[in-house]
């Protein structure tokens, strides 16, 4: 057995120390199921210390001007670049991303989301005119204070950055929490941080679980804010921990995405759609694993999405090429298995995939891709933040059926069109209840904002957006413009 690597220390106020009061856990490959590396779970006396670091910075930092705050994210940025395959064997060892992958697309999110952020802080106003009707009155935008980032394991640097470089910018200082499941990249990305010169103590990561360190922060008195990204139930726990010190909180949660095909369809939506839920093994908030097809090509959907669910290949995430890796634990990979069994269970259709390991796997945390025929919205399919490769499919007949689907759900985040049609893709995109609506595969603009309403949150993280998400906003009556 290769010996574990020893990341039992935590990044406080400018230096790498060992923890005050902790106990260890042992970071698992799910490719392998065997442990890669060790952490230490933060106690009270570790976030107690990288709060007091953030605070006694805040001071200096919040008054250090924009443009020199702009150069250490830069210089961030310059440094991640460099770091990029490091960041890619952390987040392939930790959450099974296969190792293309991580490099293509989980490494380059948190570039793709730095290069934004700089673009919109070039032109961020930190004090804007009311109106022309108000020439006294301004609005300033002010740092909050010392933040607390709560981030998932699924899509690790994007959510960092999504976090940590706003914050940046803003002006606050801040205690990153990364999960204890995936806390090898955030790691990794403190390292960064060190070496890019940022002054002690504005930037701080202790390794801890939700229940200890994540609590910890939401309740503390000298946290302003709390941004956190994952479970719906998690969120909602935080809200109620964070109420009584009246914090802002910020959360980005779940989805039950609909995508929905028309008759008019491109002849590439089905696959491009199915695919999207299969991409990072399904653990993706914004995966559109509601895809609505209407009647008249109902059937040939089910069976191009069948064989894009056979034809999508599952190995190691150790392995180089386009295939899926495994999901990121056990307890999620059981989780997983007994929604596809509810399915089952439920009258839905399998017409690919199943439960249990894939043909040539007796080991590792890997999921069948899978895809179910006549779900309807009620099935627990349906309804449930699966987490994995599982598609539903559900037949609609016009556009107000389509409609009444799709916005039965709790869930706000993404929802999907497919159509010809732009005056019923425009009418869609505004009666669809979600923060975020993508039509024939066109992505969001770089520096758009996501987010959703209802239990997937409304966060609003990215773009000039993002960065008013970690400021407060004063109005300022009486001021002299000519000054």
């Amino acid at each position: 057995m290769t010996e574990l690597l020893d990341k039992r220390k935590f990044y406080i106020d400018g230096n790498w120390i060992a923890p005050a009061a902790a106990h260890d856990l042992e970071v698992i490959d799910p490719s392998t199921e065997e442990a890669v590396a060790v952490i230490s779970l933060g106690g009270q006396a570790d976030t107690d210390a990288a709060v007091a670091a953030a605070k006694r910075a805040f001071p200096t930092w919040s008054a250090t001007p924009p443009a020199e705050r702009l150069a250490h994210v830069e210089k961030i940025l310059e440094i991640y670049q460099r770091r990029a395959p490091d960041m890619a064997w952390a987040i392939t060892h930790e959450m099974g991303a296969p190792s293309d992958m991580s490099a293509a697309d989980q490494v380059e999110a948190g570039t793709y989301h730095t290069k934004n952020f700089i673009r919109a802080f070039r032109d961020f106003q930190f004090v804007r005119p009311l109106g022309d009707h108000a020439p006294g009155t301004m609005i300033s935008w002010e740092p909050i204070g010392v933040v607390g980032l709560i981030t998932p394991w699924n899509w690790p640097m994007n959510q960092v950055t999504l976090k940590v470089i706003p914050a940046l910018l803003a002006g606050d200082t801040m205690v990153l929490k990364p999960s204890e499941i995936a806390p090898l990249s955030s790691m990794v990305f403190a390292e960064i941080v060190d070496e890019a010169g940022l002054p002690p103590g504005v930037f701080n990561l202790v390794n801890g679980d939700g229940e200890g360190v994540g609590t910890q922060l939401t309740v503390h008195p000298d946290v302003e804010m709390i941004s956190f990204t994952g479970s719906t139930r998690a969120g909602i726990a935080i809200s109620r921990a964070a109420a009584d010190g009246l914090k802002k909180v910020a959360l980005e949660l779940g989805g039950k995405g609909a995508n929905l095909v028309f008759a008019d369809a491109d002849e590439k939506a089905v696959v491009r759609g199915a695919r999207h839920v299969f991409y990072n093994s399904g653990q993706s908030c914004n995966a559109p694993t509601r895809m609505l097809v209407q009647r008249e090509i109902y059937d040939r959907a089910v069976e191009t999405a069948k064989e894009v669910a056979e034809k999508t290949a599952v190995a190691s995430a150790h392995e180089p090429g386009r295939h899926i890796g495994p999901v990121v634990s056990k307890r999620q990979w059981d989780q997983i298995q007994g929604l596809i069994e509810k399915g089952i269970a439920e009258g839905a259709r399998l017409v690919a995939g199943g439960p249990g390991l894939p043909e040539g796997f007796n080991r590792g945390y890997f999921v069948r891709p899978t895809v179910f025929a006549d779900v309807t919205n009620d099935m627990t399919i349906a309804q449930t933040e699966i987490f994995g490769p599982v598609l539903s499919i559900i037949p609609f007949e016009d556009e107000e059926d389509a409609i009444r689907i799709a916005n039965d759900t709790a869930y706000g985040l993404t929802n999907y069109v497919q159509s010809q049609d732009g005056d019923r893709r425009n009418r869609l995109a505004r009666r669809l209840r979600s923060g975020m609506v993508e039509m024939n595969g066109e992505s969001r603009g770089p520096g758009a904002f996501f987010g959703g309403i209802g239990r997937s949150g409304r966060a609003r993280e990215g773009g000039v957006w993002g960065i008013e998400e970690f400021m407060d906003s004063k109005a300022i009556s009486g001021w002299d413009s000519k000054a």
